[in-house]
């Protein structure tokens, strides 16, 4: 019987966790016990990220809101309810943009980054001292330190959240950096 239990929990777990593969959600940890007469599923609790609030200083409009301070990213489109659509961390290059309002101006979908990385989903928006300023996602999905040698300017995602942006800031959408 107990053998037909733990049969049986082993084929729900394998099925949730296929389920939240085609989702693309993560997959919850499932612990199995079999102190009682029949086996039982309980998910384990994992921690939430929170994300920080929009700033207010963000300013209107649909736009790409970027953090220096936090480095988190808000998608933020007026239109919809919530009108933040989107929310994430990002790992910063090496040097940080100036706080303001700048548009995209260049879009590529699959390039070699300034560090040699494969990366993807590349959003520029802004070119000061020589280096150039944009989001994208390592094709790889890790998400290096920067090199504080070397003047990098890309700002990195997780390979979902880079396309999130990419659908949602063509050339010309504006992206405010704050502090």
């Amino acid at each position: 019987m107990t053998l037909g239990a733990l049969a049986v929990v082993s084929l729900l777990a394998f099925q949730a966790s296929g389920a939240q593969d085609r989702a693309g959600g993560p997959r919850p940890t499932v612990a199995a016990t079999t102190s009682g007469p029949a086996a039982s599923v309980t998910p384990s609790a994992s921690p939430t990220p929170t994300v920080p609030a929009l700033p207010t200083t963000s300013g209107a409009g649909t736009r790409v809101v970027y953090s220096v301070g936090s480095h988190y990213v808000w998608l933020v489109d007026p239109k919809k309810n919530p009108q933040v659509v989107a929310a994430f961390a990002v790992t910063p290059g090496s040097v940080e943009p100036t706080p303001g309002s700048y548009p995209v101006y260049s879009r590529t979908a699959s390039t070699t980054g300034t560090d040699g990385r494969q990366i993807e989903h590349v959003v520029r928006f802004a070119q000061q001292n020589g280096v150039v300023f944009g989001f994208s996602a390592p094709v790889d999905g890790a998400s290096p330190t920067a090199d504080p040698k070397a003047k990098t300017g890309g700002i990195r995602s997780t390979r979902q959240d880079g396309q999130l942006l990419w659908d949602f800031a063509p050339t010309g959408t504006k992206v405010i950096v704050v502090a």
